[in-house]
């Protein structure tokens, strides 16, 4: 270019040429450093460097970025889109960002289990009982995963009958936050949620993981309205989403075993059950009937005495009658003596001439009244 051909801009211009050719050239970098001079404005807005040995860059964001408490020292990966504001200087807008290297993975993720376990979210009363068997389960996983694989595959050996409903996320990386965050949006937005949501992805490095102990991801999980079930296939450390879940597993596979039985288990604790319940059937019937025996002969006696005393008491009563009988009466001298059929009490039911009947023990005869005495 010759002398004197240089464009003369305005500053506005240049700002807007320069973004123009930022955004064309730099639609999106992804810078890693050291994260200092953190700083919160109005709860909302987020300004820090990142730096190393030779250079510092300036970024803003917002707090609805952060992947969880973050402090000066820490090494971050950062997204964003470099822009020269036209008051502010030169920085770089955050498009996403999530700590870098072991170290900082592991102190983000101490600073933020600090924070959520002083709001209770980890705390045991919160943990929900998960449905045994479930019906219909929600799995959040890649389709891509060997953790995929070995959930569906133990499932379906040990269970059947239960249907999946599957979301497709990325499980490491930086989409991996949203796309698990949307998909635990997605099943408790439905009228019918599944039974229970499982969350799984395979083993691997500190920072392969470092989704699982996000401040979304963590608080995703405990705010779910639809019980949860976590399992990272790594023993070392456990994820905030592991700690948040109303149910942790070691593996996918020990996943699949927590929530369905064993088909050959239940159908031999079925056959142990069946047995038991026939021998009991069994002992009660027996002990049913010889009851019933002990009753009967019970019974039986009472039966028979009741009987005999009956019968004793029926005697006593013949007995009596026979003495108080007329023919008794008769057989001690006395007589009966009626008149027109009619038994005679007393003297002054007769008179002279009278014809009367006179009936004796063993036998009867009549009379003709000649005469009638009366005694006071």
């Amino acid at each position: 270019m010759q002398p004197g051909s240089d464009v003369e801009l305005s500053v506005s211009d240049f700002v807007g040429l320069l973004n123009q050719t930022l955004d064309y050239a730099y639609n999106g970098v992804v810078i890693v450093g050291e994260l200092a001079n953190l700083r919160v404005s109005k709860n909302r807005w987020v300004y820090f460097d990142l730096k190393d040995e030779d250079s510092t860059v300036k970024f803003f964001g917002t707090v609805y970025q952060l992947p969880g408490p973050l402090e000066d020292g820490m090494i971050l990966k950062v997204r964003g889109q470099p822009r020269l504001h036209n008051l502010y200087g030169f920085s770089v807008n955050v498009l996403s960002m999530q700590p870098a290297g072991e170290g900082t993975i592991k102190r983000a993720a101490e600073l933020l289990q600090v924070k959520l376990t002083t709001e209770g979210l980890f705390d045991d009363e919160r943990k929900r009982p998960l449905p045994y068997p479930p019906a219909r389960i929600g799995l959040i996983a890649s389709k891509q995963s060997a953790a995929y694989a070995d959930f569906i595959k133990i499932l379906d050996a040990r269970w059947g009958g239960v249907a999946i409903e599957h979301i497709d996320v990325q499980v490491q990386g930086e989409p991996a936050v949203a796309q698990i965050v949307a998909a635990f949006d997605q099943f408790n937005a439905q009228a019918e949620p599944p039974d229970v949501l499982v969350l799984i992805r395979g083993g691997g490095s500190a920072e392969d993981l470092a989704a699982f102990s996000t401040e979304q991801v963590t608080r995703a999980v405990a705010g779910s309205r639809v019980p949860t079930l976590v399992a990272i296939g790594h023993e070392i450390d456990l994820s905030l989403a592991e700690l948040a879940a109303d149910r942790r597993a070691s593996t996918p596979s020990n996943a699949a075993e927590f929530l369905v039985p064993d088909r050959q288990q239940a159908l031999l604790n079925l056959q142990a059950r069946l047995a038991q319940l026939q021998q009991i059937s069994q002992q009660r019937f027996e002990t049913a009937r010889r009851i019933l025996r002990e009753q009967a002969l019970i019974l039986e006696q009472q039966i028979s005495g009741k009987l005999r005393r009956d019968q004793l008491l029926a005697a006593s009563h013949r007995q009596l009658l026979l003495a108080l009988s007329p023919e008794a009466t008769l057989r001690r001298g006395y007589a009966i003596v009626r008149r027109d059929g009619k038994s005679l009490r007393a003297t002054a039911d007769l008179s002279a001439s009278d014809i009367v009947e006179v009936q004796l023990a063993n036998g009867k005869f009549k009379a003709s009244v000649t005469e009638v005495t009366a005694e006071n």
